[in-house]
């Protein structure tokens, strides 16, 4: 079993930062049996979407509506993954998924709320 944890999420308004965080454990977590980690995020009538992604052997890639405003970094040693995210949005309300895959399976953690006010 796979269990990812995040925290970070809240109200903040226009302009502000905020930090998500993303821990994995479990028994097949570990530093090689990783393939990628992620955030998604999923805003009320819309479709979930990728946010950023930092995989084990390729490039990170983030969304274009965030560039140059996130960041996201991952420590393979803790198996974490962190969002750190400025100059926020009111369209950057969402909630927002950590996801991991391992071995070519998905797991999803549980959604952490961001809520930027105008």
């Amino acid at each position: 079993q796979v269990q990812l944890v995040e925290s970070g999420g809240g109200l903040v308004q226009a302009g502000g930062s905020l930090r998500l965080s993303c821990a994995a454990s479990g028994s097949i977590v570990s530093v090689i049996s990783i393939d990628s980690m992620a955030w998604y995020r999923q805003a009320p009538g819309k479709q979930r979407e990728l946010v950023a992604e930092i995989p084990t052997y390729a490039n990170i890639n983030y969304a274009n509506s965030v560039l140059g405003r996130f960041t996201i970094s991952r420590d393979s040693a803790k198996s974490t993954v962190d969002l750190q995210m400025n100059s926020l949005k009111p369209e950057d309300t969402a909630v927002y998924y950590c996801n991991v895959v391992i071995r070519r399976r998905v797991y999803w953690g549980q959604g952490t709320q961001v809520t930027v006010s105008s």
